[in-house]
């Protein structure tokens, strides 16, 4: 028997034209270095619209073609956003961090047509085929076109967006979100234990644009009418600060490094924040240490998540269940996966291993927002031979369904045939107060194939011995780090992750004044 439903696809251009029509005074607030300046969802769907005009009228945009942008956080981008996966096209957005030569190869891989990009951004493209210059061109372009663009009925499994991996193995693998993903993945950041936001609140993406579709957050406050903060290029400490106080946000996301700066900031030099109530963060895990500082410092709560590019990419999201007894055994987790992600843990062969809390293996997942493939590229070691994503992530799962992830596959210290956590290890460092920051690597050993290498931040000097004692206290002893370095800041990927693989190749490298204990 088959349903009598009527079948709609779902597309990005139903909640373009669902949030300007439902919540079209909701607003967009642009931070520039003079302060707010902002434009309604009404606003931001009739420039969508005249955008869509320029692209088809002016530079031929009329099918599939991908337009990518290369842009910080504005309404601007926003507009792209929803208009050129709304008139067929596909959306690339670019990591404005990536070295040229990498933004050449994916820009060339993805076969990109035109290119929007923000002013202060232009000098780090490669050429291209078209590029308009925000704001200058991009105004031009669209000035006194038609609105009122005839969004086109399209197939909801098409490409609508694309981004692409890191690449901190190989060259970068494109993923393309089809419309459906998008609408699904929505809805599900709209859910009340993700972001819980309402069009009452105001929510901050620190977490960038070009960086899985700011996690979806663009797309889902769209859809549901929640208010927008973009921050720009002002992502410094003082800038949010100011930005939180002046605009008064109630949530925000971002990678741990953010919360961790604007902790610092405010210790030094106090602002109103009160406003937030919520943070979520990703991208790597976060300190314990952190979401207790947030917690009892400045009353925020910060909610831990977890997810991928390939995963569009929310995974999972670490809130207790309601009569849970010790909430922080919760929250310290990555969370319970979210409706439409199938999880299972894998043990060596493909063995399926049992949700005990005690089982550990790598993390494969599977759902309608998982991709299947990457763009025009092979790499069947990233799936299963059933079909399952391989996360390359490794950990356990509870009986009631948490995650807790223990390290990459990459990332795990082998030692005399003991496995050691690099994740671990890095949290409870950081849990010391004179540690701003700490990464922990592995890195070859004569004599038991594999040993951690800490890398601290201090505040002061570093006092090796005292902090072995330390970690001492909570990790068993044959786990403790002999290597020990101090760096002025941790080297991070594009996307704001520690890079375990620049440490270990500075190590190797004799670029790191190390001290054996």
């Amino acid at each position: 028997m088959r349903s009598t439903m009527q079948d709609v696809p779902l597309t990005v251009s139903r909640i373009l034209r669902h949030g300007a029509a439902a919540h079209g005074g909701s607003k967009v607030v642009s931070w520039t270095g003079d302060g707010p300046r902002e434009r309604s969802f009404a606003e931001v769907a009739a420039r969508a619209g005249q955008l869509a005009t320029a692209l088809r009228d002016e530079l031929g945009v009329d099918g599939d073609q991908r337009v990518a942008t290369l842009m910080w956080n504005t309404a601007e981008h926003l507009e792209a956003y929803l208009a050129v996966p709304s008139m067929g096209a596909v959306l690339h957005t670019l990591n404005l961090r990536l070295p040229q030569q990498q933004l050449a190869y994916i820009i060339r891989h993805a076969d990109d047509s035109v290119v929007i990009a923000d002013a202060s951004l232009v000098p780090l493209l490669p050429e291209v085929k078209r590029l308009i210059v925000v704001p200058d061109d991009y105004e031009e372009l669209i000035a006194g076109r038609d609105p009122d663009f005839a969004w086109p009925e399209l197939d909801e499994r098409e490409a609508a967006a694309m981004c692409y991996t890191s690449g901190t193995t190989g060259d970068p693998k494109g993923v393309a979100y089809s419309h459906r993903s998008i609408y699904l993945h929505s809805m599900q950041v709209n859910m009340i234990d993700v972001l819980g936001s309402t069009p009452a609140d105001t929510t901050l993406p620190v977490v960038p644009m070009f960086h899985v579709n700011a996690w979806g957050i663009p797309h889902a406050a769209f859809m549901g009418g929640v208010n927008l903060l973009m921050p720009g290029p002002h992502v410094q400490p003082p800038a949010l600060a100011e930005m939180i106080e002046t605009v008064r946000p109630t949530h925000a996301a971002g990678v741990p490094t953010v919360w961790q700066g604007l902790l610092q900031e405010l210790r030094s030099r106090p602002r109103d924040v009160s406003s937030l109530q919520a943070v979520v963060v990703g991208g790597s895990a976060c300190p314990p240490a952190l979401m207790r500082s947030y917690d009892e410092e400045l009353g925020v709560r910060i909610v831990h998540a977890w997810g991928m590019t390939e995963m569009s990419p929310l995974g999972s999201v670490a809130v207790a269940p309601p009569a849970a007894e010790d909430e922080w055994s919760y929250r310290v987790t990555q969370g319970r996966f979210q409706p439409g992600v199938e999880a299972r843990l894998c043990g060596p062969g493909g063995t399926v291993l049992p949700w005990d809390g005690l089982a550990v293996g790598e993390l494969e997942v599977r759902g309608p927002c998982v991709t299947a493939s990457y763009y025009a590229a092979d790499a069947p070691e990233k799936f299963s031979t059933d079909g399952w994503l391989r996360t390359g992530d490794v950990g356990t799962i509870t009986s009631d369904g948490y995650l807790t992830l223990t390290d990459r596959v990459k990332d795990v210290i082998k030692s005399g045939g003991e496995w050691i956590s690099s994740v671990e290890l890095e949290n409870h460092l950081m849990a010391h107060p004179g540690i701003l920051e700490a990464a922990v690597v592995a890195v070859p050993d004569d004599k038991w194939g594999e040993r951690p290498l800490a890398v601290v931040v201090p505040e002061g000097e570093a006092d090796f011995h005292a902090l072995r004692d330390f970690l001492g206290e909570r990790v068993a002893r044959w786990q403790l780090p002999e290597r020990w370095t101090v760096v002025e800041s941790v080297p991070k990927t594009s996307v704001g992750k520690f890079d375990k693989k620049l440490i270990r190749a500075q190590y190797a490298g004799g670029e790191l004044d190390v001290t054996s204990l």
